[in-house]
């Protein structure tokens, strides 16, 4: 597996095809995507996953996490998310969040991060903003 940072859009079909299969390619592209930074998880020269980040002074917001359904259940998403939270708490951000699927929540608290009891609606999905806090432990 190799997670490589990629152009946004080049995330725009995974994004559409798990996240929003019934709407147009359009809907799934972010006003801000071209600030953002994109990271792709190869496996076996397949573009299998993919997550959006978008730096706020010492906060990060990953959103459009998808993997590909047929690779999913293999611990692709895992190994991306793993790959960008390690990567947030190294750069030192604060608070690393996103808008997740209420459905999803289960998984997102998995990496320790915690539902914020914050949800709105978009297209009937309910999402929650889940948050890490880092905190640094003082050296003296």
């Amino acid at each position: 597996m190799v997670v490589e940072q990629i152009r946004p859009e080049v995330t725009w079909y995974i994004r559409q095809q798990v996240m929003w299969p019934d709407k147009p390619i359009d809907f799934v592209k972010l006003e801000d995507d071209f600030e953002g930074f994109h990271y792709g998880l190869y496996k076996d020269h397949v573009l299998t996953s993919v997550i959006s980040c978008f730096e706020k002074g010492d906060e990060l917001q990953f959103r459009k996490f998808a993997t590909l359904k047929e690779y999913q259940g293999q611990g692709l998403g895992t190994y991306l998310l793993n790959y960008i939270l390690d990567d947030a708490i190294k750069r030192g951000f604060k608070r690393i969040w996103c808008n997740a699927r209420a459905d999803k929540k289960g998984f997102y608290e998995k990496f320790g991060l915690a539902d914020t009891s914050k949800a709105f609606s978009k297209e009937g999905v309910t999402f929650t903003i889940m948050e890490l806090i880092v905190s640094r432990k003082s050296s003296g």
